[in-house]
């Protein structure tokens, strides 16, 4: 039995929940992660508790840090972002009202 992928139910997770999930495997309180990253604790507070996208800095920042290099962090920032605006509704109403130049 084979999945077709359709379009995605839940939203993916945000990658502040993920950046959390990696700081409780490494033992790191907020405000030693955000000392080692060299950022202030509320920026990354916001950025784990869902309220911060991760810029391209931070994703830089965190791609050191981490080990695993920005990219991760981008395109799950962007897979978020995405999602988000495919979900408003007054966003599709309004795109809906764009006529396509060809």
């Amino acid at each position: 039995m084979s999945i077709a992928a359709g379009p995605r139910v839940r939203p993916p997770i945000h990658p502040g929940a993920v950046v959390r999930l990696e700081l409780e495997d490494l033992g790191l309180s907020i405000t030693e992660a955000a000392k080692r990253l060299r950022v202030s604790r509320r920026t990354l507070s916001e950025l784990v508790n869902e309220g911060r996208a991760v810029s391209p800095e931070m994703a830089l920042r965190l791609g050191r840090f981490l080990g695993n290099g920005p990219d991760i962090w981008l395109r799950m920032q962007m897979t978020w972002d995405r999602w988000q605006v495919e979900h408003d509704e007054e966003t599709l109403k309004e795109v809906g009202k764009i006529e396509p130049a060809a």
